[in-house]
């Protein structure tokens, strides 16, 4: 018996994780006696601080995969890297065996548009070209284009898994399912022409296909959501996200009363006055939040 443990969305730079920060990880993990480590895409903005993180964790006999998300993409220095990064942990579209019956598959995954309000994908594209992170990767294709090819490859994998009996727990950065994408109303509605860069509709249609993928694991959102079984496929959302959005971040504005309400756009400007005192309590409080950020799989 083993242990799966997949994070996505771990910023260690935007965090400004420093080895004390990732020592607590280890320490997590080793606490609920994880086996496998995968890491699920926006575990840093440049490739090499990925890998020293993993070259970290590894240190500490914690056994590590991953793919990659949309915040590492932007520092390859060449297009085909993004889906063939030459490094035996990266995952994309290959599996890693967890007993003779399950695998880990795990892909990046990318987005159609099919979660926005927006039809016109002209106004969509100029969104994400005037302010959406995605701007600064050059990948040659449109991005539905560049979904309907990873689908399409991802469907090759899929069908030898199946036609081999395996079992499998698939790993992702991007969203697979509508019922993970929240639309805002009101004042907050034009937040919503984000959704079209938080996954595809398709990605969840094909996986339906296969009875034996038992799991779905996601992230991306930065938003957490209950766990929920579709067409017999569990998908998990748990993404770690970063420090302002936190559990513990929220209660530390309203425990110390820093604020009457939470609010998220507002937490950066609190906690530079409060630095000293947020570290203190984000040290002692971390673990929690690790924990929560987290899915984990026995096998």
């Amino acid at each position: 018996m083993g242990k799966l443990a997949i994070i996505s969305d771990l910023h260690v730079d935007i965090n400004q994780f420093s080895e004390q920060e990732l020592l607590l990880l280890i320490d997590v993990l080793k606490e609920k006696r994880v086996t496998h480590l995968h890491l699920a895409g926006d575990t840093a903005n440049h490739v090499p601080r990925v890998l020293e993180t993993l070259d970290f964790i590894r240190s500490h006999h914690i056994p590590v995969t991953y793919n990659f998300g949309n915040h590492e993409m932007p520092s390859l220095d060449k297009a085909e890297e993004i889906e063939n990064y030459p490094d035996a942990s990266f995952l994309n579209q290959r599996t890693f065996e967890l007993n003779n019956q399950l695998v880990l598959l795990a892909f990046n995954g990318w987005y159609d548009y099919s979660f926005s309000d927006e039809t016109d994908n002209k106004k969509i594209l100029a969104a994400k070209n005037l302010y959406w992170y995605d701007r600064f990767i050059r990948r040659g294709e449109s991005d539905p284009t560049i979904n309907q090819q990873i689908l399409d490859q991802l469907k090759l994998v899929s069908d030898n898994l199946a036609r081999e009996n395996k079992q499998v727990v698939i790993a992702t950065h991007f969203v697979p399912k509508q019922s993970f994408i929240v639309y805002q109303k009101g004042k907050y509605k034009r937040w919503n022409e984000l959704n079209a860069f938080l996954g595809a509709a398709k990605t969840g249609e094909l996986l339906d296909q296969y009875p034996n993928i038992q799991q779905v694991v996601f992230g991306h959102t930065h938003r957490r959501f209950e766990n929920q079984t579709i067409n017999g496929t569990i998908y998990s959302c748990h993404p770690f996200g970063y420090y302002f959005e936190w559990q513990l971040t929220r209660e530390f504005i309203l425990t110390q009363r820093l604020a009457e309400q939470f609010n998220p756009m507002k937490v950066r400007g609190i906690l530079k006055t409060h630095r000293e005192a947020f570290q203190e309590y984000c040290l002692q409080h971390l673990k929690e939040e690790f924990s929560k950020g987290m899915t984990i799989i026995d096998y």
